[in-house]
């Protein structure tokens, strides 16, 4: 079995040497690269969305979009894709943002090409979170920290809007982006900007998450 990914890195060196070595292991195929955010959405539009790669590995320092903001942006569209965040540093706050933008792992550029492609066989035959050990305990550190007084499901129960509660009732009732914008009189696009509002502040990443959680807490 082969797998479909992207790879998405300013650094050409950086790209071309991921390239060779996920090529030269023979279980990974890649559907196409991008130099940054911005190149990366782009060329997702030209993908018909029954061929589009099942994980990214996406860097997350580079110009014109970094990998945080292309993740957040990309989630909202396209939920089917996992994105694993490439990086040299495990800077506490770009940990969590990646999380909250969406991100299913968090891995350092130099761990092995092995680890790697066990992290991408992870993330899509049992939806893992892969981590680079040393990331994993500050992740574990954040989490905690941020859960001492209040959870954030129960932050999100205050946070929520009044708007961001109608979408998320349309989407337990099954609807999608554009039945959701005709029932509520508003663009396809800003219901996906209030559904990627509602993924952060409910701490999920996918629209099958977010509905667990209203039904659960009988919010709709």
């Amino acid at each position: 079995m082969s797998y479909q990914i992207a790879i998405v890195d300013d650094s050409r060196q950086q790209l071309q040497s991921l390239k060779e070595k996920l090529n030269y292991a023979g279980e990974i195929t890649i559907l196409f690269t991008a130099s940054n955010g911005a190149d990366y959405l782009d060329q997702l539009k030209k993908w018909d969305r029954s061929n589009l790669p099942l994980v990214v590995l996406m860097d997350i320092d580079m110009p014109v979009m970094d990998g945080i903001e292309a993740v957040r942006n990309a989630t909202t569209i396209y939920d089917s894709i996992a994105y694993i965040m490439l990086t040299v540093f495990d800077d506490d706050e770009k940990l969590f943002s990646a999380i909250q933008a969406g991100a299913s792992g968090y891995l350092l550029k130099e761990d092995g090409i092995g680890s790697l492609i066990e992290s991408i066989k992870e993330v899509i035959e049992k939806e893992g979170a892969p981590m680079s050990p040393s990331i994993a305990r500050k992740a574990l550190k954040l989490l905690t920290t941020a859960n001492i007084n209040t959870s954030p499901i129960e932050k999100a129960t205050n946070t929520l809007s009044e708007r961001e509660m109608e979408i998320l009732k349309g989407l337990v009732d099954g609807l999608d982006f554009r039945q959701i914008a005709a029932e509520l009189f508003i663009s396809s696009n800003t219901v996906r900007k209030h559904i990627s509002n509602i993924y952060t502040k409910l701490h999920v990443t996918s629209k099958v998450q977010a509905v667990k959680i209203a039904m659960k807490n009988k919010w709709v």
